[in-house]
């Protein structure tokens, strides 16, 4: 085997489509951009969103509405779930851990307690927030709403 007379296998290899090279390349006049038009010319980048002349979509969609920047997000979570929580893990206080160990929030998420379903016992409530009818509940039940 002599370095010289090395060669590609037949058919791996190809030559490159040179573009605008005159008629006799097959690729020449146009260069395979066809006729006239935007997408002819060099520099050529549709817009986003353009549809071809049509009135583009978030041209026809209205604008509404706005984000409110001060929003505090809360994970809500009722009464009738805290009541089972403890039942399950004979807890008196459920903290915002035995609510993340659960699984009903992540350790991220603010927690919010809502009054749905009632407290058949004494049970201390740790949580970021309470509704007015779930504090009034948990201290009815004899426990307390602890605020972090």
């Amino acid at each position: 085997m002599k370095l010289n007379t090395l060669k590609p296998a037949e058919g791996s290899t190809k030559a490159c489509k040179r573009i605008g090279r005159g008629p006799g390349s097959g690729h020449g006049g146009t260069s395979t951009r066809g006729s006239k038009g935007a997408k002819s010319r060099s520099g050529y980048a549709r817009k986003i969103g353009f549809e071809g002349g049509q009135m583009p979509l978030q041209r026809i969609v209205p604008k509404f509405g706005f984000k409110n920047i001060n929003r505090v997000e809360y994970k809500a979570i009722n009464l009738d779930v805290i009541q089972a929580l403890a039942d399950k893990n004979s807890l008196d206080k459920v903290a915002k851990a035995d609510l993340i160990g659960a699984g009903f929030v992540s350790a991220k998420q603010l927690v919010k307690v809502l009054a749905c379903g009632q407290l058949t016992r004494k049970i201390d409530v740790e949580a970021d927030a309470f509704s007015k009818t779930a504090a009034a509940a948990i201290e009815a039940a004899g426990g307390t709403a602890i605020k972090l």
